[in-house]
């Protein structure tokens, strides 16, 4: 896994850095729902994203100030009783926030959960398994996961702009 903070934060930023151009969509493009992509449309992937790296932030905030997490109790709690469930209710709530409110999320977020990261000790989270593997299925695993819708909304942007 990681030996140190450092290239746990240096990975995450890379591989979130291709889903920084979501911002730069227009409303309307964002707005679109893109089928090659569960027929999610940009907006709605910045908020699945950006709600999970909430999750992550709450956690680092806890872990920073002790040893363990309640959020991570209490999101492993609800995921298991119904994770579909957990992902619609999120999205639920974001798509009744302004586009503007999910664009500045999705521009605070990320940034805000690596400089959290910087102050909690590598023994709460890196050195930590349950901890580290947590954060992992909220960044850099989930990420991945979501690269091919990514790439979907994109190339449906691209193809209505042409």
């Amino acid at each position: 896994m990681y030996l140190d903070g450092l290239s746990f934060l240096e990975d995450e930023r890379d591989a979130w850095r291709p889903f920084e151009a979501l911002d730069a969509l227009s409303d309307e493009a964002l707005s679109r729902p893109v089928e090659a992509a569960h027929g999610w449309s940009g907006r709605d992937l910045m908020a699945h994203l950006v709600a999970w790296q909430e999750v992550a932030l709450a956690m680092a905030r806890e872990l920073a100030l002790g040893e363990t997490s309640p959020t991570l109790e209490r999101v492993e709690a609800e995921w298991e009783a119904d994770g579909g469930a957990l992902n619609e209710r999120l999205l639920r709530e974001w798509a009744a926030l302004p586009l503007a409110e999910v664009r500045r999320r999705f521009r605070s977020v990320p940034g805000e959960l690596r400089g959290t990261l910087t102050v909690v000790p590598e023994a709460r989270w890196v050195k930590h398994h349950r901890h580290l593997s947590a954060l992992l299925e909220e960044t850099l695993d989930h990420y991945a996961e979501h690269e091919p819708d990514l790439a979907a909304i994109l190339a449906a942007a691209r193809s209505a702009a042409d």
